[in-house]
């Protein structure tokens, strides 16, 4: 769970050094709800962290919480899981609360886990007016 609690604070903060071992080298291949969607290839994470601090530059507060992985399964190198995830956060005078599951595939390099690939799924969002 290292690699992708990292990648989640990412996601929080913006701040890259929560990057650092999150991902594997060479080709990833990260499916997002903002475009294009796919990030695929050599620089698809840094496609991929700049897509998502667009996508997240009016988002204050985000915090992340998750469920208890579901379907894991490891074959060597390679280990899969699905994870229930919540976003909580506020886009100007609205809270959100953002629901969804990461389908993570995750490979072993120099004796720790990092993130090969995912896919993110919306499964549901509510929008309330934030109290004063």
């Amino acid at each position: 769970m290292a690699p992708i609690e990292r990648i989640a604070r990412f996601m929080e903060t913006l701040d890259s050094q929560f990057l650092n071992d999150s991902f594997a080298g060479g080709e990833v291949v990260l499916i997002e709800n903002f475009p294009p969607y796919v990030f695929e290839g050599g620089d698809a994470v840094a496609r991929w962290a700049t897509g998502f601090a667009e996508h997240a530059k009016n988002i204050r507060d985000l915090r992340h919480s998750f469920g208890d992985p579901h379907d894991f399964h490891q074959d060597g190198e390679l280990a899969f899981l699905s994870l229930p995830t919540t976003w909580r956060g506020t886009i100007g005078a609205r809270s959100f609360i953002e629901t969804g599951g990461w389908a993570f595939v995750l490979v072993k390099h120099a004796g720790s886990w990092r993130v090969r690939n995912y896919g993110w799924a919306v499964t549901s969002v509510a929008l309330k007016a934030r109290a004063s």
